[in-house]
């Protein structure tokens, strides 16, 4: 067993062609290439959505009943089509058409989404930098073909303000370019270094906020259209062709229908000439003969604010997402005001894109109420996603009563008498060592005076026995003297 599996390691190449690392330098890409993934990448969104605008068309026209279908007729109208693909405002007749379907700009925005993608990938892309020339490629094509086609309609019943076709068209593309580049360049990443911790999970759970009530929009409008069904089935007419096309123009306008439906669910609602549907208020009115628009009811009822609770869920949901964020809960409401700035601003973009003029007729203008929409969806947000994020979440323990600085000072009272007492002891027993040393010096000094006296004894005179007892009288009482001057030193 050793043996097979030193046969299967074995490496077979010569000495000095061993790899001298695992990482294998990408090759680069030539001048050619990146030339040809660049121009790739410029035309395929183009060439993709005009042909899917005209197969649109053909169908339509082709199935329509009592017309002529024409190849040429179905090529020249799809140059106005695509720029209403890219929400660019038309004149039919000197009648403005700004109520331009969304769902083909989802398609056309993906299409350029992919395309750019797929050019970086061919590219080698690994950071931002390197994607700014595939994001500047897309743009430029759209804005520039977007003007061809406002220059070609010129003198045609169909009118493009040729400023409008450019700049629209363009951003869009590059935004939805930036949007399919983003994860392949690393754009997140270099997002999360250079902005707050907080403020990135402020802006995801933004994020999940909107969606969720653009998904409550859905449920609201999905609800409304299958209690309304059979309003839904008398709009169709019985041809096949006028069928489809009133089908094809109900699916093109859905999400239209959600954002509407959004901004009822949310409070504000919409209006669409003079039919006016809020939470609190119903206008009646003339609406168009569309089956997208077969779930508006006719009359107000009162049931409606208990939709309320569902954008308060959202909030909540928010909220429960940012609890666990850090724990300071003025972070975490932080969080949750960015994550509501960034719902307000989305329902900005949504309303803006959902509405614009219908003709000079009785459903003009379509509009949601988007400054209003903008500000209650913040609250919505920030309300009850403050609530659930401050106090679902950790809190730090509590400090002690009283400031900081008072509590300080305090303690510092409270040291400083202890420290003068052991000053004041210490300053005791050093004056009391220092009066035992003077005492002992004076009893050293004291003590050498006896020997003296004893060492140099006087001369005995000879004399009678007498003389020798007075002489040791006089020297018992020097003796009882000097024991009587070193009484008070003891007694000390």
């Amino acid at each position: 067993m050793v043996r097979i599996m030193k046969l299967l390691t074995r490496d077979e190449r010569p000495s000095g062609e061993e790899p001298v690392s695992d990482l294998v330098p990408e090759p680069e890409v030539s001048r050619a290439k990146r030339v040809r993934v660049l121009l790739a990448a410029a035309c395929a969104p183009l060439l993709s959505s005009y042909t899917a605008v005209v197969a649109v068309l053909a169908v339509v026209s082709f199935a329509a009943d009592r017309s002529r279908f024409s190849a040429t007729g179905a090529l020249l109208a799809a140059g106005p089509g695509w720029l209403a693909s890219w929400q660019v405002e038309l004149e039919l007749g000197g009648h403005p058409l700004g109520v331009l379907p969304l769902l083909p700009t989802l398609v056309v925005g993906w299409l350029a989404a992919r395309t750019a993608e797929r050019a970086a990938r061919r590219l080698g892309g690994r950071t931002p930098a390197d994607a700014v020339p595939v994001v500047t490629v897309i743009a430029g094509a759209h804005a520039l073909f977007g003007v061809l086609i406002a220059l070609m309609a010129g003198g045609s019943p169909i009118g493009v303000n040729p400023l409008t076709a450019f700049c629209v068209p363009g951003l869009l593309a590059g935004l939805a370019a930036v949007a399919g580049i983003a994860r392949v360049c690393g754009l997140p990443a270099s997002v999360r270094d250079r902005f707050d911790p907080v403020a990135v999970h402020g802006l995801r759970a933004g994020a999940l906020g909107l969606a969720a009530l653009i998904a409550c929009g859905a449920v609201v409008f999905t609800a409304a259209t299958a209690l309304s069904w059979s309003t839904v089935d008398s709009l169709f007419e019985p041809g096949f062709g006028a069928s489809l096309g009133m089908f094809v123009l109900s699916v093109a306008y859905l999400p239209n229908a959600v954002v509407a439906a959004l901004s009822f669910t949310t409070g504000p609602g919409f209006s669409i000439g003079s039919v006016t549907v809020g939470m609190f208020g119903y206008q009646e009115g003339k609406l168009p003969g569309v089956p997208v628009l077969a779930g508006i009811p006719s009359h107000h009822a009162v049931w409606w604010p208990a939709l309320l609770l569902l954008p308060a869920l959202v909030g909540a949901v928010v909220g429960w997402r940012i609890r666990a964020i850090d724990e300071d809960p003025m972070l975490r409401m932080r969080a949750v005001a960015v994550a509501g700035a960034l719902v307000a601003f989305g329902c900005v973009i949504l309303g803006t894109l959902s509405g614009g003029r219908l003709g000079d007729g009785p459903f003009d203008p379509v509009s949601v109420p988007v400054g209003v929409a903008s500000v209650i969806a913040f609250c919505w947000i920030v309300v009850p996603g403050g609530f659930v994020a401050f106090f679902a979440g950790p809190h730090e323990a509590p400090e002690p009563p009283g400031e900081p600085e008072d509590i300080a000072e305090a303690e510092e009272a409270a040291v400083e008498p202890e420290d003068d007492e052991l000053a004041e002891e210490t300053e005791a027993e050093a004056g009391e060592e220092a009066e035992e040393v003077e005492e002992a010096a004076e009893d050293v000094d004291e003590t050498p005076a006896e020997p003296e006296a004893e060492t140099e004894p006087e001369p005995e005179p000879e004399t009678e026995p007498e003389q020798d007892g007075a002489v040791d009288d006089a020297v018992t009482e020097s003796t009882d003297g000097s024991g009587d001057e070193s009484a008070p030193g003891d007694d000390r």
